[in-house]
């Protein structure tokens, strides 16, 4: 069998309020969590549980998610920064 090799160059990723998507996202989990939280004994009556706890499962997995993009965030930020004090010289000695 062969390798498969890509015909075209892969596109950029895209970057916009990761952070704020993330949050959102993670707030959305928990809100259908608590939502659901009412009708436990309907979804256990029909063997839906899963639907309860994969709500669950999705807020806290949320919460890890919130905590790797903010330290990606940072990081990119501190990159972007690190990059620009290079791209602009060593500053001129007054003395």
């Amino acid at each position: 069998m062969a390798k498969w090799t890509a015909k075209h160059e892969a596109p950029e990723p895209l970057e916009g309020p990761v952070v704020a998507t993330v949050t959102g996202g993670t707030i959305l989990w928990f809100a259908m969590f608590l939502v659901q939280l009412p009708f436990y004994g309907w979804f256990a009556d029909r063997d839906l549980l899963w639907w309860v706890w994969c709500c669950a499962a999705g807020g806290f997995l949320g919460l890890i998610g919130i905590w790797y993009v903010r330290g990606r965030d940072a990081a990119l930020k501190r990159h972007a920064a690190e990059r620009d004090a290079a791209a602009a010289g060593p500053a001129p000695h007054t003395g």
